[in-house]
């Protein structure tokens, strides 16, 4: 049987969805597998079907779980089909919409800068992974990326040839480091881009990019990966319906 936080001051079922939540942050269960029916969780955790229900439901609501009529109660995979594409228009001279490949320029073990430590909720210089690389169209830089992780979940990808890897670094973090990345927060702003990333974009030093921040966690809401994104102002594109 297992037990939940002693943690009295919560109620019973958002402890019960604490625990589920660590646990599949522990990959108890994989990315679209079936959780263990409401009957079986009541028995494991000797709690009533009603607080079974409402802990599943809570997870539901937060996009943890999803159900699927008449199959059961399934651990969501997320679909991160880049926003990149949401706000910026990447499209040949020819005006034919495109994906831009990805080149990672370098990857290194380094103590974490201070702000970098602050997003991702650990001690001040602790190890972390930088990684940097550019997103290429007809060979041209549009966006550069800095990847931030924490050395100690992330430590097999300096084992490895990660540029041998595919352009989606979500699916190697889950293949080769077990983390598995279930929602992100994203801040959009723009700034006058600095030497470096002006060497790396292409562009005078100056120009205008904008710059999206995203901070990617895992299902218990843990800090995985801080990344920050610049890309042209020319490509940039804001659009949303206000009804």
């Amino acid at each position: 049987m297992n037990s939940l936080s002693s943690d009295v001051r919560l109620p019973l079922y958002q402890r019960l969805r604490d625990q589920l939540a660590e646990q599949i942050a522990n990959n108890r269960w994989r990315p679209g597998e079936a959780i263990p029916t409401e009957a079986a969780l009541s028995a494991e955790y000797q709690l009533s079907t009603g607080t079974v229900r409402k802990a599943v439901d809570a997870l539901v609501s937060e996009g943890v779980l999803e159900r699927q009529q008449g199959r059961g109660t399934f651990i969501r995979r997320p679909q991160f089909q880049s926003s990149l594409f949401r706000f910026f228009r990447f499209q040949t001279a020819a005006g034919e919409r495109r994906v831009p490949e990805s080149r990672i320029l370098s990857i290194e073990p380094v103590p974490a800068p201070s702000a970098v430590a602050q997003a991702l909720g650990l001690p001040g210089d602790a190890p972390v992974i930088r990684i940097v690389r550019v997103r290429l169209l007809d060979v041209k830089p549009v966006l550069a990326e800095e990847i931030w992780l924490p050395r100690s979940r992330f430590q097999p990808l300096l084992e490895i040839d990660l540029s041998q890897k595919g352009p989606l670094l979500y699916p190697i973090y889950e293949e080769t480091c077990g983390q598995v990345v279930a929602y992100a927060e994203e801040t959009l702003t723009a700034e006058s881009v600095n030497e470096v990333h002006a060497r790396l974009l292409q562009v005078p030093v100056n120009s205008p990019v904008v710059v999206i921040e995203r901070l990617a966690r895992d299902y218990a809401g843990t800090p995985l990966e801080w990344r920050r994104s610049r890309g042209h102002a020319e490509h940039f594109r804001y659009s949303v319906e206000i009804r």
